[in-house]
């Protein structure tokens, strides 16, 4: 069995080194150990992972290519890892440079994919706060923690950041990441939509887990509400392409506005309990308002600026 491991990467070489270190510790205690290939893509116009995959081969566990993906922004870099991978390839995986994996991590998706005939098995990126002094509000929040299923749930997206599919899947889909997404991050969930859309099975395996790293840029009001106006203004607007306009425009204005009136009325309570419930109530106003974003078209450029965060 073959697989490629796509790995999308900027600026981030402490990130990129964790990674790579936690792939080359990946460990197949129930199945036989596949032929991998780890795929890197580097968006950095000036290569500055080169070197460090360089050198890293020659005593890297699995096969490793790098490449350089100059036209800047994530749809063009996974399109490019995907372009990379061998036909015999049967499975393709996307990990993240700022995410490591536990050791079990490549098998769970594998064993997942194999007991439910998934043609995408996707699995929990659980928040790692590397500083001591990572502020308290910031943890207990819960705001860097997603969602979790028992394994086998059925999906309708996921996210390219822990996820295993069949590299049949790539073929016949055609066109894989749009580029309209490149600066604003959606891509992911607008391609898995089309997956789940085109009949494919997303299902998800709990048990697969990477561990992303939080770093101190993140942990701040500003970022964690962009992302939360990002994420839900990229669903929306997905979302629109993909059901009939009428059924979106009723049930996002609906839920757009429920979400902006509960953070409104819970906003001055929030103020007098503390940090932790004044972002939840700002959450739920950012939320509801990118829902609005992406109904008129319009989404947040978050890799604009983007420098290894």
């Amino acid at each position: 069995m073959i697989i490629s491991i796509c790995v999308a990467t900027y600026q981030r070489p402490e990130g990129l080194k964790r990674l790579m270190e936690g792939l080359d510790r990946l460990s197949f205690d129930h199945h036989p150990t596949p032929q991998i290939e780890v795929i890197v893509v580097d968006n950095d116009p000036h290569c500055s992972a080169q070197v460090f995959c360089q050198q890293l081969q020659s005593h890297f566990r699995w096969s490793l290519t790098y490449l350089s993906e100059p036209q800047r922004g994530i749809s063009y870099v996974r399109n490019r890892a995907i372009a990379q991978i061998d036909p015999a390839t049967e499975f393709a995986a996307f990990i993240d440079d700022d995410e490591v994996p536990e050791s079990s991590w490549l098998e769970e998706l594998l064993t997942v994919q194999q007991k439910y005939q998934a043609d995408a098995v996707t699995g929990p990126s659980l928040p790692f706060f590397p500083e001591p002094d990572t502020p308290k509000w910031a943890v207990e929040g819960k705001f860097f923690e997603a969602k979790r299923f028992p394994t086998g749930h059925l999906l309708k997206f996921t996210g390219a950041g822990n996820v295993l599919l069949r590299a049949q899947v790539l073929r016949e889909m055609g066109q894989i990441f749009d580029p309209r997404f490149a600066m604003t991050g959606g891509e992911d969930t607008h391609f898995f939509m089309r997956v789940s859309r085109a009949g494919y099975k997303i299902v998800w395996a709990d048990a697969a887990v990477v561990h992303e790293w939080i770093p101190q840029s993140r942990i701040k009001m500003q970022w964690i509400l962009q992302r939360g106006y990002r994420c839900h203004s990229t669903y929306a607007l997905c979302e629109k392409e993909f059901e009939p306009i009428v059924k979106v425009l009723v049930k996002r204005i609906g839920t757009g506005t429920a979400r902006m009136a509960i953070g409104l009325v819970t906003l001055l309570p929030a103020i007098l309990l503390g940090r932790v419930f004044l972002v939840r109530s700002l959450l739920e106003i950012y939320r509801g308002a990118g829902m609005f974003s992406g109904l008129m078209g319009r989404s947040y450029q978050e890799y604009q600026n983007i420098h290894g965060d």
